[in-house]
């Protein structure tokens, strides 16, 4: 079995390797470098062309003069376009390309719009170091009923966060490929905490599966457990790793800076590394020495209330069944009965068996409101609701729709879910109507 893992390990690297190497003719676009890469010899505002996307570890694969390919991490680069189109793209960058700035005040908001009332996305510290991407228009803010002096810059920071900023309290300047200062005043940059790990620390993170689950509407609560995250508690002393398939913890004893972005926790069989200021990678290695990557974000919603608003969601859309009828019928499907209880009476669907219903399905069960809906099919029903018949062991999903005096059934036993949502309707279904 040893052998095995040797082997197969060798063979992914193999891969990966080809994969670097061999995909001179797989040019997937181009993209413009937006921050200085000096140990690669590539400077802010160049072209280069890109042969791999990978969201798993969040690079490109982009190639170099020499041919030589190399990993930038995907916020240093902009979107790939067609090589017809990327000197036209690239000419907004060419003018600051060399421009950097350092933030005079702390506190300083970053906005998603180069309007002062716009959303903020992010706050600058004293002293952060970002760079400039390209002027902007906009209305300057005002003190005092007066226009402050400056620009709106769009800008990126070194946690890859990309804004709009007005230039009031940032001095520009230019740098070098390493990121030094040519000419003009010299900037003084007090120093500063680690920030990094302030934010890691104090950040409540959950798995990224988290996030892509509540921004599709998909609220799975067999998969959003509150509990599921990972703490670092630094007055108790304790580090946490709560998932799905690891319930972990450890006694925390302090920690080493590796690399300008990643963090050892001593004596704990954890690495952290910092993306951005909502993003981290945890490398875990259990007990049987097996290394993964697991994927945190924080999340701008209240877990807790998110989970406890579906619970709800689905409570009240039961309980609006049970006020329409309790009890349905249907001159080809016999009655249905639904009871304050969750719990459910059928009988006289034999049409229904075995294509929707199993034969040893009992006429008794459990009835619930598990899944959603896209917002394409809530236009034309209002729910899926659930069956769980006694003596049988698969449930029946109905897509429904409370109508006046009726409810009507759609089978779904052929629909398409996606996780904890139903996203298209079965080729073939049976519609019921039942008469309150």
């Amino acid at each position: 079995m040893r052998r095995f893992l040797i082997f197969l390990a060798a063979f992914v690297s193999l891969i990966f390797m080809t994969a670097l190497t061999g995909c001179s003719e797989k040019i997937m676009g181009y993209s413009v470098l937006l921050w200085n890469n000096p140990q690669e010899n590539l400077a802010s505002g160049q072209v280069l062309p890109v042969y791999i996307k990978s969201n798993i570890s969040h690079v490109y694969i982009v190639g170099k003069e020499d041919g030589q390919k190399i990993e930038i991490p995907l916020w240093q680069m902009t979107e790939p376009v067609k090589k017809s189109k990327i000197n036209q793209f690239a000419k907004k960058y060419q003018e600051h390309a060399a421009t950097f700035a350092s933030v005079k005040t702390d506190g300083l908001p970053c906005r998603a719009e180069a309007v002062n009332t716009s959303k903020q996305v992010y706050r600058l510290r004293k002293g952060e170091v970002i760079k400039i991407l390209y002027k902007g228009t906009g209305q300057a803010p005002m003190t005092g009923g007066k226009p402050l002096e400056g620009d709106w810059y769009k800008i990126l920071t070194e946690d890859g966060t990309q804004g709009w900023c007005f230039s009031y309290n940032l001095h520009l300047y230019e740098a070098d490929i390493n990121g030094k200062q040519i000419g003009g005043e010299v900037i003084v940059v007090e120093e500063e905490k680690d920030n990094r790990w302030e934010v890691i620390a104090n950040g409540v993170w959950y798995p990224e599966e988290f996030k892509t689950l509540i921004e599709s509407g998909n609220i799975d609560l067999t998969k959003l457990h509150p509990s599921y995250r990972f703490d670092l508690d630094l007055k108790g002393g304790k580090v946490t790793l709560n998932t799905s398939e690891i319930h972990q913890s450890w006694t925390f004893e302090g920690y080493a800076k590796t690399d300008d972005r990643e963090y050892s926790l001593k004596n704990i069989p954890l690495k952290i590394i910092y993306r951005n200021a909502e993003y981290i990678v945890l490398r875990y290695t259990d007990e049987s020495g097996k290394p993964q990557d697991l994927n945190f974000v924080t999340l701008s919603d209240n877990l807790t209330e998110i989970v406890n608003s579906e619970r709800q969601r689905r409570s009240d859309s039961y309980k609006k069944i049970v006020a329409r009828g309790p009890k349905f019928k249907a001159s080809s499907y016999g009655t249905l009965t639904f009871n304050e209880d969750g719990t459910f009476h059928w009988t006289g669907y034999k049409l229904l068996v075995p294509t929707v219903i199993s034969a040893s399905a009992k006429t008794d069960g459990t009835a619930a409101i598990k899944y959603s809906l896209t917002k394409s099919l809530m236009s034309t029903y209002d729910g899926v609701v659930t069956f769980k018949f006694e003596g049988a062991s698969e449930e029946v999903n109905f897509l429904y729709k409370l109508e006046d005096g009726a409810l009507r059934l759609e089978d779904a036993s052929t629909a398409r879910f996606k996780g904890n949502q139903l996203i298209e309707r079965g080729a073939e279904h049976i519609i019921i109507y039942f008469k309150k």
